[in-house]
């Protein structure tokens, strides 16, 4: 990427880092940063030799969500069925893993407040974990502003009355980490120093696998999900057949006959 001002955006080895970079607004979401994680997630899902990303805020905050600052109640009209058909469309745009069509695994590092709209970045993330600073809020109904794909993402991850218990009390409720991590929203929580280093850690531990098969792995379950058993066993059969056409298939047994570690080339 070409210079970003709003997130930063750091190779090391086969995982990429994007952090949202705006701390003096706690990472608040506006129009730039939206192209610039777009562009993010498209380097992620395009590049050969990126196997895994981070994703994370810098300083106190993962997000505080929108920028609402920038809006301007004024500019929104009396809903038409066009202007209906355009929010769908900018919905299905948004610039997330799943949206963008990234396969490979995604590790969301929450390092403080996560908050309505980028709440899509901890629900599509693949592995959440969070520091014990961290909440979860969605203030959208105390804005005026309905929550719309924020929680209904939310509530496919978590049991379906804590997520209403969110989005129907707004900016007067938020889940703590350990909340979240009983209701599985995150996985782990561990101290706020310890946050970026586990998630390093746990990136690295997915890219000592074969990377082809964990992409497949993923999307068998991803793509499975809400359908009847029998339907996802099927999706996933179809990533096993394509799996085992690979290089790296042969690779796995012949590494442990010859009890050396596999030399994966994600092809």
């Amino acid at each position: 990427m070409a210079n970003p001002t709003t997130i930063l955006v750091q190779r090391d080895g086969r995982i990429l880092t994007i952090t949202l970079n705006r701390p003096e607004k706690l990472n608040a979401y506006n129009q730039e940063m939206k192209e610039e994680l777009r562009e993010a997630w498209l380097e992620v899902r395009d590049d050969p030799d990126i196997w895994c990303a981070i994703i994370t805020g810098a300083g106190r905050a993962f997000s505080s969500g929108a920028d609402v600052a920038s809006l301007d109640g004024k500019k929104f009209k009396k809903p038409d069925r066009f202007r209906e058909l355009a929010m769908i469309e900018t919905i299905r745009d948004l610039p997330t893993p799943r949206r963008m069509g990234v396969m490979k695994p995604v590790i969301a590092a929450v390092n403080g407040i996560c908050n309505g709209n980028l709440l899509d970045l901890v629900t599509e993330s693949d592995i959440p974990i969070a520091s014990e600073r961290a909440s979860f809020m969605d203030s959208h109904v105390s804005l005026g502003l309905v929550s719309s794909h924020e929680i209904v993402n939310l509530a496919r991850r978590i049991p379906v009355a804590a997520a209403m218990r969110m989005a129907l009390l707004g900016s007067k409720e938020r889940m703590s980490a350990e909340r979240a991590l009983q209701a599985g929203l995150v996985t782990e929580v561990v101290a706020p120093e310890e946050l970026m280093p586990r998630a390093q850690e746990l990136a690295g531990l997915i890219c000592e696998n074969a990377p082809l098969a964990v992409w497949a792995t993923k999307m068998g379950i991803v793509r499975g999900l809400g359908l009847p058993v029998e339907q996802a066993e099927e999706i996933a059969a179809g990533y096993l057949e394509i799996g085992e056409q690979t290089e790296d298939h042969a690779e796995g047994p012949r590494a442990f006959a010859e009890k050396r570690a596999p030399r994966w080339k994600a092809r």
